[in-house]
């Protein structure tokens, strides 16, 4: 096998995470422009930006899909993807973090750590992501680094160690102190912060420079015992000896490496490249993928491994189809190879494969453990499927995506369009799992239901622009869910007689409340085989069939336990249909006599809004039914932090810009499901049963 141009120790796949707005997609762009890939820096703001290819996110400014490209910088490889910060594309994130080796956790200095910080921060800790902080803006009135380590501590329980310090702030900001080698750096506006020039550290920064690499190197010697016995021993320790120890802990994830600079006025990101290089993992660090359903079959990270990969996201190209983006795990995938997705069991061969930037990509006619490349020719495989070698199967653990929260009806404006939407809506599908087609029989509207407003306005902007589709689109509905709240015994006997052979089934169910999210349990209890043990999984179909449209509004049921202990059955009469609609219908039954409840979505929403308009903000939420949970002063700004009913946040963005002169903003993420007040709950049910979106449970 050909020897590899770049050794795999020498591999960084990151990602850049942070709230909406923090400079992500701007700090890409200037680690593309220092890195050589670019010869110009593109702006968000002008539209320009290389990772922001999509027509909706040039539009908009922000970063809609997370956008994948590999750069050099000295003798490492970077494979970066730039992933969204607004809320409703959380998917994209959830994704990339499941197959990067580590990530580099963006912060305003002005805003600090934000609601989507925490929520991003959160998903790395799930996939156990070692992380190194930038905190960018340094440039902008407020700008305050040393607010931000204090807020990542205190909000995100992590531990930042500063590995620079700013030399000023705002108007004032010039560049950093690396604390390591000790030296000012300041940056050539020339050559648009190319040139990285060394002075010696400004008096007035000594004294808090010195303080803070005391700090730096203490935090280093905590990660290792021989480190430890030399600080306390008054030796020093050498550059090459902290490097080593702060690697030891941001891989262990016991600290946080945190640089800072001004993305947007070219300052601090070069000593953020040498970061990567130095502190995050290579794929090597990262350890064996192992197998889903046999923890004791693992694939290590070797090139000699027979192949596996993770299919983690998928996108629609017009000219060549399907694209499936493949982390390699082990081995070597050869252009043309016949692989195994050992998810749903098919074989499929790939006809083009590549490295990709932004959306030009790179031909390929092979790919190592280690690298994250681009493939047409998967049509059947879906986002979070196992790629392995036919001959060696392994299935990984997939990826978990929330449930989408609001829905809306799309009808097509013409039979044209009717005939297209289908197959549009196929190939969105197929690319976001957290975006949901269905269709409703009663009103033979087709339903979309994704993870916000904007979310959904995208698509069905990308239905007109890219597929051609032209749709009227409904009012937004919330995904609310339907629950008991007390125990209940039903029993029902489903008996149909119609000339020859007839149905029958008889069960008794006892149906009980679960706790929040802990969602649907079955369990047979039922002795002596009064029910035959091969209808036992028609009773579970059948339940789970009325979980699919509660019998209080039609929607999903949710958090209960459903116990089958008894019913009886007919020799002849007796089938596997008859328990399903038995089941389904005892269910239905006894769901209404266990003091059902309606269900919404409640977000956790922050609302930043001038001291003199605190009033107003504080009342737009009370009207809203929301619960104010507090108030805090940040960057010049009043706080408001709240949780809000999702049905009621529609039409929010105006109307806080209302209140406030235009100064007011709210971000929002999902919370939790909550009760719906009891007068509210009777409204919905009436507006479902007059929509016809509530089957009566039959009598037969």
């Amino acid at each position: 096998m050909a020897k590899r141009d770049i050794p795999l120790e020498r591999v960084r796949n990151f990602g850049i995470m942070a709230h909406i707005d923090g400079g992500k997609t701007t700090t890409s762009e200037r680690i593309l422009y220092y890195s050589g890939k670019n010869y110009k820096i593109g702006e968000v703001h002008d539209g320009a930006a290389t990772m922001d290819f999509m027509v909706q996110e040039q539009e908009r400014g922000i970063t809609i899909q997370s956008a994948a490209t590999t750069v050099t910088w000295g003798d490492y490889r970077l494979a970066l993807i730039d992933t969204p910060g607004h809320v409703d594309f959380t998917a994209e994130v959830e994704r990339s973090l499941r197959v990067l080796d580590g990530a580099v956790a963006l912060y305003c200095a002005v805003g600090g750590v934000q609601p989507q910080s925490e929520q991003v921060w959160r998903q790395s800790e799930k996939y156990k992501v070692p992380k190194i902080a930038f905190v960018n803006k340094m440039d902008r009135v407020g700008a305050n680094f040393y607010n931000v380590m204090e807020q990542m501590r205190n909000q995100l329980g992590a531990n930042p160690v500063p590995m620079v310090i700013p030399i000023g702030a705002a108007e004032t900001f010039e560049g950093v102190i690396d604390l390591v080698q000790m030296k000012a750096l300041y940056f050539d506006m020339k050559s648009l912060g190319k040139t990285v020039i060394e002075k010696d550290i400004p008096e007035e920064y000594l004294e808090k420079a010195k303080e803070y690499r005391q700090k730096m190197v203490e935090s280093a010697a905590e990660q290792d015992d021989a480190l430890m016995e030399k600080f306390f021993n008054g030796e020093e320790l050498t550059i090459p000896e902290i490097k080593a120890a702060i690697r030891k802990g941001c891989l262990s994830r016991a600290i946080t490496p945190a640089f800072c600079g001004s993305a947007f006025k070219d300052k601090g990101v070069q000593p953020l490249l040498d970061a990567i290089c130095d502190y995050l993992p290579s794929p090597l660090d990262t350890g064996a993928a192992v197998s889903a359903d046999d923890p004791s079959q693992k694939r290590e990270v070797s090139d000699d491994e027979p192949f596996c990969g993770l299919a983690f996201k998928i996108m629609s190209d017009k000219n060549m189809g399907k694209i499936t983006f493949v982390r390699v795990y082990s081995g070597t995938l050869k252009l043309g190879a016949e692989l195994l997705d050992s998810t749903i069991n098919q074989e499929q061969r790939i006809s083009r494969l590549f490295r990709m930037h932004a959306n030009k990509q790179e031909p390929l006619d092979e790919a190592r453990a280690g690298d994250i490349v681009a493939c047409v020719g998967l049509t059947q495989t879906r986002t979070g499927d196992t790629l392995c070698d036919p001959e060696h199967p392994i299935t990984l653990e997939s990826i978990d995506f929330p449930a989408p929260v609001i829905s809306v009806a799309v009808k097509p404006k013409s039979r044209s369009d009717n005939e297209k939407l289908g197959a549009a809506l196929h190939a969105l599908a197929m690319e976001d799992p957290t975006f949901v087609v269905t269709f409703d029989q009663e009103t033979s509207e087709t339903i979309i239901a994704g993870m916000g407003e904007l979310y959904l306005e995208v698509i069905v902007d990308r239905l007109k622009r890219e597929f051609n589709v032209d749709c009227d689109v409904g009012a937004p509905q919330v995904a609310y869910r339907e629950t008991i709240t007390a125990p209940v015994d039903n029993e029902y006997k489903h008996v149909k007689q119609s000339g020859g052979r007839g149905q029958y089934a008889h069960v008794c169910l006892k149906i009980d409340p679960q706790e929040p999210g802990k969602g649907f349990e079955f369990v047979n209890e039922v002795k002596g085989g009064v029910i035959p043990t091969e209808y036992i999984p028609a009773v579970e179909k059948g339940v789970k069939k009325a979980l699919e449209a509660g019998p209080l509004a039609g929607f999903p049921v949710v958090d209960v336990k459903v116990t089958v202990y008894f019913g009886s059955y007919h020799e002849v009469d007796s089938n596997e249909f008859a328990f399903i609609e038995c089941a389904r219908q005892c269910f239905k039954k006894g769901f209404l006599k266990g003091k059902p409840q309606l269900l919404e979505p409640m977000m956790d929403v922050e609302v930043a809004v001038p001291e003199q308009y605190m009033g107003a903000a504080n009342g737009s939420i009370n009207q809203r039914r929301g619960r104010v949970e507090g108030m805090e002063d940040r960057a010049g700004v009043k706080l408001i932090k709240a949780t809000v009913p999702l049905g009621e946040m529609f039409g929010y963005s105006n109307a806080i810009r209302t209140v406030t002169q235009g100064r007011g903003a709210f971000t929002m993420i999902f919370k939790q499901y909550e009760a719906v007040p009891a007068s509210i709950a009777k409204t919905v049910v009436e507006k479902r049963i007059k929509e016809g979106k509530v089957r009566p449970s039959t009598d037969d």
